[in-house]
């Protein structure tokens, strides 16, 4: 197990987060990362925080004590989160553990994303800022492993407090600084953002929509 702090420990550290906001990721007490890590308390990562940690720094489970993703019959099943993410003025996030999973075909998904299926999940979008790219309703598949330095133009799942929404991102040129801007004209635009002060769930790269 010392293995797995020393790993949770190294990705909050390169990632540049702190251990208070990964707790209060988790719903957790600020010291809970910090007492886990230094004092080996809890012993082991509890199995929904351990699913939550790996969605977030878009690892296998395996990396934090846990089983690797199953695949199943060329099937690579993602978690569909209890929570949505608004396009609008915020959805309240308040749980943000899956309630059931979505069979993406392996090879299928290889050619939408590199990325590991512990990084994959899928959200709601409420609300009518994305329209008409996105409308109320849709389901969008977010790779949290997409954000930081891979940062570009495009469409991402913010944190904003307890809130979570789907906006559109342009990188300003030199880098340091972001438009976000929702493709509803009807919406606001907020310009010359630091992107060291937003917090950038994932990059939504794909979405699904029932007629």
């Amino acid at each position: 197990m010392e293995h797995v702090r020393e790993e949770l420990d190294r990705l909050i550290t390169q990632r540049g987060y702190g251990y208070a906001s990964i707790s209060r990721l988790l719903g957790r007490n600020p010291a809970y990362v910090q007492q886990f890590i230094k004092r080996g308390s809890p012993r082991k990562l509890d199995d929904e925080d351990r699913k939550t940690l790996a969605c977030f720094f878009g690892v296998d489970e395996q990396v934090l004590g846990g089983p690797a993703n199953p695949v199943t019959d060329g099937m690579v099943e993602i978690p569909v989160l209890d929570v949505e993410a608004s396009a609008g003025f915020g959805a309240v996030a308040a749980s943000e553990t899956a309630h059931t999973r979505f069979g993406f075909d392996e090879r299928w998904l290889r050619h939408l994303t590199s990325a590991k299926s512990a990084s994959l999940s899928i959200v709601g979008v409420k609300g009518d800022s994305m329209e008409p790219t996105l409308s109320d309703g849709d389901e969008v598949l977010v790779d949290a492993s997409d954000h930081g330095s891979r940062l570009r133009d495009g469409i991402y799942v913010l944190r904003s407090d307890d809130s979570l929404v789907v906006k559109r991102i342009a990188i300003k040129p030199g880098g340091r600084q972001i438009t976000i801007a929702s493709d509803n004209p009807a919406y606001p635009t907020w310009r010359d953002m630091d992107r060291s002060e937003v917090h950038v769930v994932g990059r939504v790269i794909w979405f699904g929509r029932a007629l």
